[in-house]
């Protein structure tokens, strides 16, 4: 009779710490084949970019590098899942297939439906564990704070790497992503966070002991939040800490803190970060849907040399410009800035959203879908049910970056000119060209658009699509479904 063993399917979990499905797969006492899936359909979804996928391959190095000590490892297999189970369950006997629930995109959510029938004629057990705070088949918001820190304050569950009994697939089944280009260059020098377990306690670890001082003020600046925010969402994102991990690290810093009230407002960045994806946990649909059905009938128009300057950095907007380009080469741009990027796109270039989410989901290192399309919705003013925000983004750029460091840093071309004309260029006169050696229109592009024209009347759309009869029946129900009852 053939050896039983049972399976371990890393997804968005990246760690070897706080892993229930690994710990009860090792308590299983079964030989246990530990697995990563590079799938193509996923690595070429218009949300995914190389940067992701560079950040799995070191995460996945990082879990090795401590796996190895006990002669184990996580095998790398490149196909669709499907295709790839399929042969491993006609080859051995699985008894158990162990994983956390996933709140991803509509594809995965469809791959793990069809990973769950074939299970089924197969007769193996799913074993799948509530990965954070989000629960699975949720009909009430109620008690959902309650539930969210009951998960939050149960104990970490550490799997006893030293009683792991690996098992090796046959050399032919395992088609390893290593023998792909991307794979073998993923290790080199980049300007991005780099993924895995290791560093990711390193920057928790920095962030609870030296720096989050000044959080709550420094937050909103696209330079100083670089080193006073958490930056932790990466590796939150891709589960190289699980939530609890970070909460109850942020617990046990908070008494000795003399910022208390920092970690304070850290503590509701990661309630939001749970109350976002169970939103999308809730509504999976909102991927690709307005939330409020009543907004279909705005931004039908589609132009593209507006999407691709606002793509590129070139639409005479310095901090807007100087966002995306910082995004684009780092993977990494704070929520206010975020938000800017989503309100020019939708409200002062009156575009639809969801091209824009594909383009930033793929330049975040940090993608995570559940905030991501949440954030997106809210910003563009499709739910119908929260505030209209429209922004500035020169009032923005003088509130938050009043020095010019952020927008010279990332465009170049302002540099020789003072913080006030590089904030607004267009404010340049014949004299101050000489001066300054600088060309408006030739040297940096002049306005896509004029934004005081442009928020009268996104303004007026917006609000006059809110105020009707339709938009809050619709409204009512998005409240019912999604708003949270802390007192509950």
């Amino acid at each position: 009779m053939a050896q039983k063993i049972n399976i371990v399917w890393f997804k968005r979990d990246l760690r070897l710490r706080d892993h229930l499905p690994l710990k009860k797969a090792v308590e299983s006492n079964r030989a246990l084949l530990l697995i990563y899936i590079f799938e193509p359909s996923l690595m070429d979804s218009p949300h995914a970019d190389y940067r992701h996928w560079r950040f799995v391959a070191e995460s996945i190095r990082d879990m090795n590098e401590i796996l190895n000590k006990y002669g184990q490892k996580i095998q790398i297999m490149q196909g669709e899942v499907i295709s790839l189970f399929r042969k491993i369950f006609e080859q051995y006997d699985v008894d158990t297939l162990f994983s956390h629930q996933e709140t991803g995109l509509w594809l995965t959510y469809q791959r793990d439906m069809e990973v769950k029938k074939l299970l089924k004629r197969h007769n193996i057990k799913w074993m799948e564990y509530q990965g954070n705070a989000v629960i699975r088949g949720l009909k009430s918001r109620d008690t959902w704070d309650k539930k969210r820190m009951e998960f939050l304050s149960q104990e970490q569950q550490h799997p006893n790497l030293k009683r792991i009994k690996a098992f090796y697939l046959k050399p032919e089944l395992r088609q390893p992503a290593t023998e792909r280009a991307w794979y073998g260059a993923a290790f080199e020098d980049h300007p991005m966070q780099q993924g895995g377990e290791s560093s990711a306690l390193e920057v928790l670890d920095s962030f609870l002991t030296e720096r989050h001082p000044g959080y709550s003020k420094m937050i909103s600046k696209p330079s100083e939040s670089r080193s006073k925010g958490s930056r932790l969402s990466a590796h939150l994102a891709w589960g190289n800490l699980s939530i609890r991990q970070v909460e109850q690290a942020r617990r046990q810093a908070y008494p000795s803190s003399k910022s208390g009230g920092d970690l304070l407002a850290f503590k509701s960045r990661l309630v939001w970060h749970c109350h976002f994806i169970q939103k999308l946990e809730s509504e999976p649909e909102k991927e690709w849907k307005n939330m409020n059905p009543v907004y279909n009938q705005i931004r039908n128009e589609w132009n593209e040399s507006h999407f691709k300057a606002w793509k590129e950095g070139i639409t005479g907007y310095p901090l807007v410009d100087a966002c995306m380009r910082c995004v684009t080469e780092t993977g990494f741009l704070n929520f206010r800035m975020r938000s800017m990027l989503v309100s020019f796109l939708t409200h002062h270039l009156w575009l639809d959203w969801r091209e824009g989410a594909k383009h930033l989901a793929q330049q975040f290192l940090d993608f995570e879908p559940g905030i991501h399309f949440s954030q997106f919705q809210m910003q563009a003013g499709t739910t119908g049910t929260n505030t209209i925000r429209i922004y500035n983004p020169v009032k923005q750029s003088k509130d938050h970056d009043p020095d010019a460091v952020f927008v010279k840093r990332w465009v170049p071309e302002l540099r020789n000119l003072p913080a006030a004309l590089a904030t607004e260029p267009w404010k340049v006169n014949a004299f101050e060209e000489l001066e300054y050696d600088f060309s408006y229109g030739v040297d940096y592009p002049k306005r896509i658009v004029d934004t005081q024209a442009t928020y009268r009347y996104a303004s007026k759309e917006l609000w006059r699509i809110k105020k009707s009869a339709e938009a809050k029946m619709h409204a009512n129900v998005i409240l019912q479904k999604h708003t949270r009852n802390p007192g509950k």
